[in-house]
């Protein structure tokens, strides 16, 4: 399984990401794609995921946005030096995409910053 990273200040994000033929049907054009992310607090200090917004992007050039509060419906909070772990899933209209985005955070003082989500590639049979 292939991993991409990107690091914000002290905030990693890695996210790995995999097919999932068994929910797939290439006759109906849906292709589901599981990923797990990691998001690692490697500050002095505590951190709260506040939302996301991700870009989709469909192989066909259709991108799709979506924004929101958290992720999976929770706004956690990442304590110095922990990590938060979740996954989640996408389904695109073709053999293959992308996705990127960012997470709106927050320091415990109150300032907020916006942590880099990788661009990840999401291909049928090479996930």
């Amino acid at each position: 399984m292939i991993t991409y990273e990107a690091v914000t200040d002290t905030i990693s994000v890695r996210v790995s990401p995999v097919y999932i033929d068994g929910r797939s049907d290439p006759l109906k054009r849906q292709f589901v794609f599981g990923y797990f992310v990691r998001i690692e607090n490697g500050g002095e200090c505590d951190v709260q995921l506040l939302r996301r917004k991700w870009l989709i992007s469909h192989g066909s050039g259709h991108i799709e946005e979506v924004d929101g509060e958290g992720v999976i419906g929770i706004q956690p909070v990442i304590a110095a030096g922990q990590s938060h772990v979740y996954n989640s899933y996408c389904v695109l209209q073709s053999f293959e995409g992308y996705m990127e985005g960012f997470y709106t955070m927050e320091w415990a003082g109150g300032e907020r910053f916006q942590a880099t989500i990788p661009r990840f590639w999401l291909r049928a049979a090479a996930n």
